[in-house]
């Protein structure tokens, strides 16, 4: 975003900058739009009260973000003020939105914007991407724009038109006008191709791929530049879209070397692109060249965060890569998804947000999984804290989509010090969605006897692996948008990059349930891929609601290794049991006991004792070799103990003579010790319950 001034020091002295070489570069490459640029003077001649927004619409790459250069330069002509704003840098809230502003005018951090615009010879606000803003859309109509000078004029370009409140409201009924875009007149794109410098015999074949599609003839410039001024024989484009696949798959072809053009398919891959993630995604030394190239690729665009790709840029290059060269692709994934979840992990709150979308954003090419997300309002919503004023509104769109009942729990839950909620925003105002979550290890038996759905859930993990000291068991217990529900949504998008940063920062996760989806028959598939089962015993209801609960244990496939097992399922794995090494089994206690009491009967039988539950349990496992005779030592080593209380020694002996050095059969024992037999099984019963009892202990709490 920039704020265009009349002049700068060095060109008062007469001197030539870039800037004024980039201004004449930029004049000589713009064609067309005449009647764009009448209206818009027409607006800007003194004594007309016309519009005051001008909103142009219209699809990728047609050519928006040049004619708001042009009509910027015209109002530099015209003696105003012209200020520059691109949504695509601009977090949507209203805070963020005043502060960019600022930035543009230059005005000091404390400094009111509005004041300092007010202040400026006939002000023109340009706003870029609009799209990216629709969160602000009612802010924008209702409070910003009428707080702008009366001879302000605003001039908006986006993809999709106005939102329909702009023309129900009688007062912007007579104050906006709309200019849809379209491709440029035959005469206009031959004078963007002499401008550009593409031989003559070429502009009608030129004309006759394109259409006078804007990107399409930007690319193909490139392609002629690539080519030396030719073009490669049986090139041909139909359709707009099909232009720019064809286009673009004759430029990989020429891109300067394979470093360029493993680069570009980076680039294609990831959300943003930076050389950061080039220098760990490519290895290599070149980065920095490499970046450089990328950003003066005419289908390259810039964001704070990085460069990426037109869309369908960026989906014609992903797509070729993964149908041209598999193994290629598989191995640019998992490159570029290591370096985004190692910024993840070092990171924090709304950086570390961000970094987790952008790992989300790596399923959009999955068949399965691509629906699950609301792809349209990617990145246009983002989680806020509770505030005192989000009450009524988040009861409110509970009760609607789910009943009083549940209202109620929501109440209950947000005042407990165990549940954390988070509001979900596109903007200033209400909350479009939210989220709650339940540490159960501090539900306490009130938070649990309140709520069904946490105490069967709570039951469960007792029943089927109970957490051990210094673990967590966290139940996702609330989730909706305000319109959509639990369909595919902005809110949506934010709570599954929230699940990621919940995975990567929860210490001492074992049981993560998510329970609170409706839908079971859609969401299935979804849990199935992220390896969350359903744990039909903890389900419940509510209200006449009937909620699935899927579960994870965290313990038995951590968080690194799960995100290794997503990165399978993104580029085609098929959901299932996770592949590789044994993960830890987390046994519940009557298991672990009954599988210590095996292995003390095959303690002289290494081929039985090999296929002991307890090789992949955490007893074993934290003495860093999982191996027959890791478990036998261990449970030697638990006998032993019985020999430091005297009260153990004939426990000790019957164990003794039973399992380690034992006699033919355990009558025979008996006569050995010479106890009577039922005294001797109850001597064994209490000797096998305490090196049970040893062994558990360090199972929980670890040597």
């Amino acid at each position: 975003m920039t704020s265009r001034g009349k002049s700068t020091p060095t060109a008062q002295l007469g001197a030539i900058t870039v800037a004024d070489r980039l201004r004449q570069a930029r004049r000589r490459r713009f064609v067309g739009r005449t009647g764009e640029l009448e209206l818009f003077r027409t607006a800007l001649t003194p004594g007309e009260s016309g519009f005051t927004v001008l909103f142009v619409h219209g699809p990728g790459g047609i050519g928006k973000t040049t004619l708001l250069g042009a009509l910027a330069e015209a109002a530099d002509e015209a003696n105003a003020t012209a200020v520059r704003l691109d949504a695509r840098t601009i977090d949507p809230s209203p805070p963020a939105f005043y502060a960019a502003l600022g930035a543009a005018l230059g005005v000091p951090d404390r400094a009111a914007p509005l004041e300092s615009l007010a202040a400026r010879p006939r002000p023109i606000l340009f706003i870029d991407t609009y799209e990216q803003l629709m969160p602000l859309d009612n802010w924008l109509r209702e409070e910003f724009l009428p707080a702008l000078p009366a001879d302000a004029l605003v001039v908006a370009a986006g993809r999709t038109p106005p939102s329909p409140q702009w023309a129900s409201d009688p007062g912007w009924g007579e104050l906006l006008r709309v200019v849809a875009l379209r491709n440029l007149q035959p005469d206009d794109a031959r004078a963007y191709l002499h401008a550009a410098g593409v031989p003559e015999d070429l502009h009608g074949r030129v004309l006759e791929m394109t259409h006078g599609h804007p990107l399409a003839l930007s690319l193909l410039v490139d392609v002629v530049e690539q080519h030396r001024g030719g073009l490669a024989p049986g090139l041909s484009l139909q359709e707009t879209p099909d232009v720019v696949r064809v286009l673009l798959e004759h430029f990989v072809e020429w891109v300067p070397s394979p470093r360029h053009r493993e680069a570009l398919e980076a680039c294609a891959h990831a959300r943003f692109t930076t050389e950061d993630l080039l220098r760990t995604a490519l290895g290599g030394d070149d980065a920095h060249e490499l970046f450089g190239w990328l950003r003066g690729l005419s289908f390259i665009e810039e964001d704070p965060y990085g460069v990426f790709p037109h869309d369908v840029a960026r989906d014609v290059l992903d797509a070729d890569l993964r149908w041209r060269d598999r193994a290629s692709y598989v191995d640019l994934h998992r490159r570029v998804r290591r370096h985004l979840v190692e910024q993840a992990r070092r990171t924090t709150g709304l950086e570390q947000h961000r970094w987790s979308a952008d790992i989300i954003f790596l399923h959009r090419n999955n068949p399965l999984m691509r629906s699950f997300w609301d792809w349209e309002s990617f990145g246009q919503a983002f989680p806020d804290e509770v505030r005192d004023e989000d009450g009524a509104p988040i009861l409110a769109m509970t009760r609607r989509h789910q009943g009083a009942e549940q209202a109620e729990l929501v109440a209950h839950w947000m005042d407990h010090p165990a549940a954390k909620f988070v509001a979900f925003r596109a903007g200033a105002g209400d909350p479009i969605g939210y989220a709650g979550e339940i540490n159960l290890e501090q539900a306490g038996e009130s938070g649990l006897a309140a709520d069904p759905a946490a105490a069967a859930i709570w039951d469960y993990a007792q029943r089927h692996g109970p957490p051990r000291p210094g673990e967590t068991v966290y139940a996702a217990r609330f989730f909706m948008d305000r319109e959509a529900y639990q369909k595919p949504s902005a809110s949506n998008n934010v709570i599954t990059a929230r699940h990621v940063q919940h995975v990567l920062t929860t210490p001492g996760l074992s049981w993560d349930f998510i329970a609170c989806f409706e839908d079971a028959a859609f969401w299935e598939p979804f849990f199935a891929y992220i390896d969350y089962h359903r744990a039909h015993e903890a389900e419940y209801d509510i209200g006449g609601h009937h909620y699935a609960v899927y579960a994870h244990d965290f313990r038995r496939l951590g968080p690194l290794d799960w995100l290794e097992l997503m990165a399978d399922r993104e580029i085609g794995a098929p959901a299932g049991p996770p592949t590789g090494a044994d993960p830890e089994l987390v046994l519940s206690q009557p298991e672990f006991a009954h599988a210590v009491r095996a292995a003390l009967r095959s303690l002289h039988r290494p081929d039985r004792l090999a296929g002991n539950p307890l090789l992949r349990s955490r007893l074993v496992r934290d003495h860093g070799d999982s191996s027959a005779d890791t478990l036998r030592t261990l449970v030697l080593e638990a006998a032993e103990s019985l020999r430091a209380d005297p009260r153990d020694d004939r426990p000790f002996r019957a164990v003794d003579r039973t399992f380690l050095r034992p006699a033919a059969t355990q009558e025979r024992a008996a006569e050995v010790l010479g106890l009577p037999f039922t005294t001797y099984r109850r001597q064994l019963a209490r000797g096998v319950d305490r090196i049970i009892d040893w062994l558990w202990a360090r199972e929980v709490h670890g040597p």
